[in-house]
């Protein structure tokens, strides 16, 4: 190549990076434009915990359909941190700033969000009866502006008791821990009373809704003195821990909703694999990004489930686990 020629190819070369970088530059300018004009879609996210959702599962799941915060998509987390009275309020505001789309978490986050708009689409997830709370008409066809899924806690009271039951075959009293203020809670007395004589057992009903309450109830529980205890589904993660900690001193086996809760030093613990349904919601929010309605959305049902055994509260206690239970387990914690 002559001389002529490697000057040219440079000139050609810095033009080339030039105008790369200009394309660079008016990409980014176009983006901060539509973001300005609120033309990049925006989620936004009901929660009544701060960590009682699966965020990594959400958002890995909106990356590989192709979203990338900031470029495509806007999520608007807001969380009560426990406190359900704060939710009606969240809901308005997120109403009021119009998002396209309401990812409401559990049946208190999904009932504030019903009632702020009847408009704008909402997808519930880990809600325990659509039905029955009035959230959806059907299952099948849900009509008005909300779909998702549910992670049928409500019908799954029975069924935690009776594994309960079996893991302590010699168990004739369980105390039931639940928080009278979730909406989710009657449905779930219910399956319990229901189920308690075909188990084989007693159930006596024990409401709590703070730290303070559970301390003063934990007295009265020793005094009915149970073999164990189940809290039923609802918002109460750190309740569940803070009575572990308190049953340890009496040898009190506990069985709490959230199997997180097991690795605490619960004993057992069955319910709908969390990862799983939130990963759907996020399916469910790019379906109504490409233009689906929720009335259009049938309401998923849960398809896994995760039960949990933690053989080291067992040895603590004096608990030999049936070895069929064992086997069906799908994690033991050493």
């Amino acid at each position: 190549m002559g001389v002529v020629d490697r000057v040219a190819s440079g000139f050609l070369g810095v033009i080339r990076g030039s105008l790369i970088s200009l394309a660079l530059l008016l990409a980014c300018i176009a983006f901060d434009a539509i973001a300005q004009a609120g033309a990049i879609p925006r989620i936004a996210v009901l929660v009544p915990q701060a960590r009682g959702w699966d965020e990594e599962a959400f958002r890995k799941t909106l990356t590989d359909l192709g979203y990338r915060e900031g470029v495509n998509l806007i999520l608007d987390v807001r969380s009560a941190e426990g406190d359900l009275a704060r939710l009606p309020q969240l809901a308005t505001e997120i109403v009021n700033s119009s998002p396209r789309a309401i990812v409401a978490v559990n049946t208190p986050g999904t009932r504030a969000a019903i009632a702020g708009t009847r408009t704008i689409p909402i997808i519930m997830v880990a809600v325990g009866d659509p039905v029955g709370t009035g959230f959806v008409t059907n299952l099948a066809r849900p009509e008005g502006n909300v779909t998702g899924v549910s992670n049928l806690c409500g019908e799954l009271a029975a069924k935690r008791l009776s594994l309960l039951k079996e893991a302590i075959p010699s168990a004739r009293r369980i105390a039931v821990m639940l928080n009278p203020e979730d909406p989710i809670t009657l449905p779930q007395i219910r399956d319990a009373e229901r189920a308690a004589p075909a188990v084989g057992v007693r159930v006596r009903m024990f409401a709590v809704r703070t730290t303070a309450e559970l301390e003063k109830e934990m007295e009265t529980v020793r005094q009915w003195r149970p073999d164990a205890a189940m809290w039923l589904c609802g918002q109460q993660r750190g309740l569940e821990r803070r009575m572990i900690r308190l049953a340890q001193m009496h040898q009190l086996p506990v069985m709490p909703y959230l199997v997180s809760n097991v690795s605490a030093g619960g004993l057992i613990g069955y319910a709908t694999n969390a990862p799983d349904l939130f990963r759907r919601a996020a399916i469910y929010v790019d379906r109504i990004l490409k233009g689906a309605k929720p009335a259009d959305l049938p309401v998923e049902q849960p398809t896994r489930f995760d039960l949990v055994i933690n053989l080291q509260t067992a040895k603590t206690l004096g608990l030999v686990i049936p070895q069929s239970l064992l086997l069906r387990a799908d994690e033991l914690i050493q």
